[in-house]
This record gives C-alpha cells, structure tokens and sequence, in this order.
C-alpha cells in the first residue's frame, strides 16, 4: 500500500479525512525530501461525538482540540515517516489558506471564505502530514459556487458584515452582542449555513456552538 493510502486508512479511525493533497515546492520551506502535504480535517458526521470524548476534553485544560490534533497528527505523522504541521501554534503561521486553494479542493468563495468539496463553508483543518511520496496526478474540478445559482452565502448575513466585499469584523460581533446574533451563537454563523455543501456535511450544531463561544466569549 502506498504512504497516501495508509495514512488515509489511519486517518479514518480518529474521525479525521484527508480534505486535499498539495505538490510541494520549495518555497513551502519544508525539508527537501518532503515531497507531498496531505491535508487533513473533520470526518462528518461522528467527528465531534469522537473528539469530545477524548481524554484532552475531559481533562479541564485549554485548547482541547488543538491539544487532541497534535497527539494524533504527530502520530499519524510519525508512522508513515512524515512531518506533522498546524494551523495554530504560531507565529509563524502555517499557509494553510494557500495550501487548501493549491489542493483543487478548496476555492475562495463569493464571500471570501474557504470553502472546500465537501465541507462546504465549514472547511476546516485539523493538522496536515508531509510525506516523501511523490503527489497524486492532480484532478480538477471546478468550485461547487460555480454551479450555486442562488448564491444563499452573499445575502445570508443579518448585518451584512460577510459578503462580497469582505468581513467587517467588528460589525459581526456588535450583532452578536444583541438578541439578534443569538442563532448564529448556538446554531453557527448563518452564512457557513446557508451554503448547500455545508448543509449536506453533516456538521452539528453544538460543535459549531462552541467555536462561536470562542469566537465570541
């Protein structure tokens, strides 16, 4: 079996799926030899029944999920030969936006924000893996908002504060405040609903409930 395939065979079992591969260059910075990213995030449905029950969670110490990653990426990592890299834990940070455009599964949507073949507007990234094995023959495809005729993402914020022209932050969070921003508190944000891919991802809601709370105190 190939590196790719035993890595994608490990990933299953902790609830994670590989979101996308990247050819690796040298400007990446990684050591020469390594040759593929394999891009890995939430396998839904049963990510988060899977993670939150895991020891990080239960332990009553910050950053839990981030904690779980990195125990089980650097795993995956270490039992194909590979380097382990995140999305957090900087600076630096890791150009993880860049990298999910190259993988020809995750585009920059109409209102800016990532969204991926199957995660929709809820892409996300655990960690990823570079392995020494060369890349897949590449397959594009298109972006899923090409063949969006309604495009529910640019009209779908109450405020107006994620559209086209981009995230005015602030404006978010002032909805937020009031009684208003309660849906997208416990439900997540309207506009990552309101994609058709995300709504067939099978994201629940009280995982998107917690990352608002942190988005959010």
């Amino acid at each position: 079996m190939s590196t790719l395939g035993r890595l994608q065979a490990a990933v299953a079992g902790h609830r994670l799926a590989v979101f996308g591969t990247v050819a690796l260059t040298a400007e990446d910075g990684l050591a020469p030899g390594l040759r593929t990213l394999v891009l890995l995030g939430p396998d839904e449905p049963g990510f988060w029944a899977h993670v939150t029950g895991q020891p990080e969670w239960r332990d009553g110490e910050p950053d839990p999920i981030d904690r779980w990653s990195r125990r089980v990426v650097d795993a995956l990592a270490a039992g194909v030969g590979g380097q382990a890299l995140y999305p957090f834990g900087g600076p630096p940070y890791r150009p993880f936006y860049q990298w999910a455009t190259r993988s020809g599964r995750a585009w920059a949507s109409p209102v800016t924000l990532l969204v991926h073949d199957r995660a929709g507007l809820f892409a996300s990234y655990r960690g990823a893996v570079a392995i020494s094995e060369a890349p897949p023959a590449p397959a594009p495809q298109p972006s899923p908002c090409e063949a969006c005729a309604d495009k529910p993402c640019l009209s779908a914020c109450p405020p107006r504060a994620l559209t086209a022209k981009g995230y005015d932050l602030p404006t978010c969070h002032a909805f937020l405040d009031g009684p208003s921003g309660r849906d997208c508190l416990i439900q997540g944000c309207v506009v990552r609903r309101a994609c058709p891919v995300s709504r067939a991802y099978g994201r629940l809601a009280a995982q998107s409930a917690y990352h608002m709370r942190l988005f959010h105190p």
